[in-house]
């Protein structure tokens, strides 16, 4: 194998790494964040929610920054194609974690339309909670993609069965993520309420799977045949059931560290699926994108992978650090 194709299949592991990192962390608050309707229901348990991912939401999205710079510049083509094809969704997930941003900042400071700001913080949260999902379904199905590496389909065009089934899918996993961070992180009535929606998300999750598997042996039966994916079926299986056990006898930190593996397989699902492509042709197999006919120089990626090796450890130390200085229950302020 050539330094290049090193190099290549590195940062597909690299930019599959950062997503599944941004998936975990900022899964927990996104979900915590759409699930605080069924959590809270006055503002002290509200703010207890609020307070609960206050010190980790901004750093975590940080990850997905990462990865789309990272996307940007060792898969420049994949990086033009998909964002532009996707424009109108990504627009809308851009607008919702801002807004967001916006209402937990105004939540606090703002007294009287503090039930305002709530609701805009659980609709700027499950906006981009279905849409990655959607997005993702897409490129494991395919989307238009001609000879010129151009999208040529329009915005109603990426709402199809597969990828709104893995939307829910997707969505399912966050809720689970946010219902046992809010177990694990809280106490009192907001804790038992999280402990009691982790068995009924659960219930949902299942089915997504189920519904996913269905559609999958429909739209992609080939995929059936991999088994590296049947490897990661067994991880989120197996996590999924860690999540039952556990909560179930109120060992809420090791359910919410088995969601988070949960996680991480359907990720490895998603990425043994693709490899080596980045987004599949609906037109003809052979436009696919490929992390070999879309990716930089040998000259960039090197570049980056000197810039990775001494930036990721130096991301990766603080994210523990801020874990660890602020780990504990977040207790209602009297």
């Amino acid at each position: 194998m050539e330094t290049i194709e090193i190099l290549q299949n590195a940062w597909f592991f690299i930019i599959g790494f950062l997503f599944i990192g941004y998936a975990v962390l900022d899964g927990f608050d996104l979900g915590i964040a759409v699930l605080m309707p069924a959590l809270a229901k006055k503002n002290s348990e509200r703010q207890q929610v609020m307070d609960a991912i206050w010190p980790f939401w901004d750093g975590n999205e940080v990850w997905l920054i990462t990865a789309g710079a990272s996307l940007f510049a060792a898969f420049p083509h994949t990086y033009a194609t998909v964002f532009s094809g996707f424009y109108l969704a990504l627009m809308l997930v851009l607008f919702a974690l801002i807004f967001r941003a916006v209402s937990m900042e105004f939540w606090y400071y703002d007294e009287k339309r503090k039930h305002i700001w709530s609701w805009a913080f659980v609709v700027g949260s499950l906006v981009p909670s279905i849409l990655y999902g959607v997005a993702l379904g897409n490129l494991l199905v395919g989307i238009p993609i001609d000879a010129s590496m151009n999208y040529g389909g329009t915005f109603f065009t990426l709402l199809r069965p597969y990828p709104l089934v893995i939307g829910i899918l997707g969505l399912a996993a966050i809720l689970l993520q946010g219902a046992t961070y809010a177990a694990h992180k809280t106490d009192g009535v907001v804790q038992e309420r999280a402990q009691k929606l982790v068995h009924r998300i659960l219930a949902l999750y299942a089915i997504a799977l189920v519904l996913s598997f269905i559609v999958t042996v429909i739209y992609l039966p080939q995929t059936l045949s991999l088994f590296p994916v049947w490897i990661a079926a067994i991880v989120t299986v197996g996590a999924l059931s860690g999540v039952y056990m556990w909560s179930k006898n109120g060992f809420d930190r090791k359910a919410f560290m088995s969601s988070s593996l949960s996680f991480i397989g359907l990720w490895g699902i998603v990425g043994t699926t693709l490899y080596p492509n980045l987004a599949r042709s609906t037109v003809n197999e052979a436009f696919n994108l490929t992390i070999y006919n879309s990716s930089s120089t040998q000259i960039t990626l090197t570049a980056m992978s000197i810039i990775a090796l001494i930036g990721m450890p130096i991301v990766i130390l603080y994210s523990f650090y801020v874990y660890r200085i602020f780990k504990g229950k977040v207790s209602i302020k009297q």
